[in-house]
């Protein structure tokens, strides 16, 4: 074999990375990667260096040491048989995760923080009360992944490093949603239109629900690059004060973060179309029973959207979790016009009620 695709690693990796683990572990020279290329000598040199370079980042580094331990091992002996957990993400898994994350890290003032030996990240964004909103939790496989990709940079590496996204990662997610778009629009036209949701692990609407609810799962907003909550947090009312504050839209993102969770569990029947009242009440199909995975962030989610109740628990699904826009809301739902974000403040105010009281009783007594 001469040529690096040889090695079993994912698509995503990035050719750079993968000329330097087949010349640092695998032992491979510069020439015969050149000629394996089909380029000169010298591109694979600059590669090999670019990418030493960035082993100061730990992200880069972390990513590199993964992928040469699971797909790039050193000879063993002829006694030993040792083969290190491939936890490298598939590339379906990966497109899947960086659209999450990187529409994430598009919103105003959002970085991704990352603190040495923890298996999660978190992406936050700065509130204008001078805190911090978590917006989405990460897998540390994914964040290096994305550094190793150059989607995503740390100026200042630290015990807790904080990422931006780059020029790169912005053009990547534009080229990712419009995939996606390009997919959908694929499968209707062939026939195949079922209800997606932008996390890909839950299943499609059953075939029979109303078409009501099929064509408002459809309608989800996948290219948005961030939630309806935080566009509606900018609006000011009457008396110039924001519409909603900084509380309200964390109970919304509490929301969405725990349904994002529990989408990232294993493929299970969640249906969380029976919490929607308009066009789906009466074709509710009971849940299948769920092994393992997030069970946590599910029971979470359905008993937020019970506590909500018919109506408000409608418009929290769709606007915080299935970022469905407030206009099209109101129209699935029947509303009159402008309607609908006077309901999500009541919905998100029950919301944040809801989150108080289960603080309450959490704690412990004495």
């Amino acid at each position: 074999m001469t040529e690096t695709s040889a090695f079993a690693a994912p698509a995503w990796v990035p050719e750079g990375a993968l000329n330097y683990l087949a010349h640092t572990e695998a032992g491979r020279s510069i020439r015969d990667l050149a000629r394996g290329a089909g380029c000169h000598a010298s591109t694979i040199l600059r590669q090999i260096r670019r990418v030493e370079m960035r082993r100061d980042d730990p992200l880069v580094d972390a990513a590199l040491q993964s992928l040469a331990q699971t797909h790039f091992p050193p000879l063993a002996l002829p006694d030993q048989n040792v083969t290190e957990a491939d936890t490298t993400p598939d590339n379906a898994t990966f497109d899947r995760e960086a659209m999450r994350v990187l529409r994430r890290m598009c919103e105003t003032g959002a970085v991704l923080a990352v603190a040495e030996d923890m298996d999660k990240a978190v992406v936050v964004r700065d509130d204008r009360a001078g805190g911090s909103t978590r917006t989405a939790v990460v897998d540390c496989t994914i964040a290096q992944a994305l550094a190793l990709k150059d989607w995503i940079n740390c100026d200042k590496p630290a015990r807790i490093s904080r990422y931006h996204i780059t020029a790169a990662g912005r053009t990547a997610l534009g080229r990712l949603l419009a995939e996606a778009e390009n997919r959908a629009r694929r499968q209707k036209e062939t026939g195949f239109a079922e209800a997606q949701t932008p996390f890909g692990g839950a299943p499609s609407v059953a075939s029979d629900q109303s078409d009501d609810v099929r064509h408002c799962a459809r309608r989800m907003r996948y290219s948005s690059t961030e939630s309806p909550l935080a566009a509606l947090a900018r609006r000011k009312d009457r008396d110039g004060q924001p519409f909603l504050d900084e509380e309200l839209v964390r109970a919304g993102e509490r929301l969405r973060e725990d349904f994002e969770l529990a989408q990232m569990g294993p493929q299970v029947a969640q249906n969380w179309d029976r919490f929607l009242t308009g066009g789906g009440r009466g074709s509710f199909r009971p849940d299948m029973q769920s092994t393992g995975g997030h069970t946590g962030a599910r029971d979470r989610v359905a008993r937020a959207l019970s506590d909500l109740g018919p109506g408000l628990s409608d418009v929290a699904l769709r606007c915080c979790c299935y970022l469905e826009g407030l206009e099209l809301a109101e129209k699935r739902m029947g509303w009159s016009a402008r309607s609908g974000k006077i309901v999500l403040r009541i919905a998100l105010q029950r919301l944040k009620r809801h989150y108080d009281d289960q603080s309450e009783s959490d704690r412990m007594i004495g």
